[in-house]
């Protein structure tokens, strides 16, 4: 009878999943490991999320105390909300950002104009004149 030889399907197991925790050291097995990875690399993920959102804010909230009338951050989001301007924290950041003035004639509720139609409102187009965005 011949030797039969064994073992190549759990070898190419192993290798794969040791890939994956190439460096790790100690009494963890490799599973163990790639578990605590995927639940790091999970948390880390939500983390980004909100660290982001922290960025923007405190960004924007820089712009905002640089002017002289005294304009508050809750003040500026709810009247972009109320007024069914849809800017994101992160587009508002930009735009306090590059054009500074135009982020206070946003705040200023120059822009704002509770005459003008909402479709006007809604796609920017008052917005993109007075800051000149392309």
């Amino acid at each position: 009878m011949t030797k039969t030889k064994r073992g190549s399907i759990a070898r190419k197991r192993r290798t794969k999943s040791s890939s994956f925790t190439s460096s790790f050291r100690g009494a963890r097995t490799i599973s163990q490991q790639r578990r605590k990875a995927l639940v790091s690399s999970q948390r880390d993920r939500d983390r980004k999320k909100r660290d982001f959102r922290s960025l923007w804010i405190s960004r924007i909230n820089a712009i905002i105390g640089q002017n002289k009338e005294k304009i508050y951050y809750s003040n500026l989001m709810y009247n972009l909300y109320k007024n069914q301007l849809l800017l994101n924290r992160k587009i508002v950041a930009q735009i306090a950002i590059l054009k500074d003035n135009c982020l206070f004639t946003i705040a200023n509720d120059n822009i704002i104009n509770k005459n003008s139609p909402e479709t006007e409102l809604r796609e920017g187009g008052r917005i993109k004149e007075i800051c000149m965005i392309k």
